[in-house]
């Protein structure tokens, strides 16, 4: 499945996220590729987000990261990055973004 979230940097705090994307912790990688992710693409725009991620199953995959202490240590980072902090519990995966259009 494909999935689209769109989410928002602090404008203060936009190069402190960027570099925290270049040093993500290769356990969490692992982590998020075990629990059937094969793809995840982060676009900025401004302080504007979008991802795209390719999963079994978004559900099943945030619900088996959010217990795990290396993802529990992201979110709180990213909590102090983000503007509006979204809930990536198995609970928040209806914060998806429905698709619209796509090329038949």
């Amino acid at each position: 499945m494909r999935v689209a979230l769109h989410t928002k940097v602090r404008t203060d705090r936009v190069e402190q996220y960027e570099a925290a994307h270049r040093e993500v912790p290769k356990e969490l990688t692992e982590a998020i590729r075990a629990a059937g992710a094969s793809s995840w693409t982060i676009w900025r725009s401004g302080t504007d987000l979008f991802h795209v991620l390719e999963c079994e199953d978004y559900r099943r995959l945030l619900a088996e990261l959010e217990r795990l202490p290396v993802n529990i240590a992201w979110q709180a980072r990213m909590a102090q990055l983000l503007d509006v902090v979204h809930d990536y519990s198995s609970d928040g995966a209806e914060a998806s973004l429905p698709v619209v259009w796509e090329l038949p």
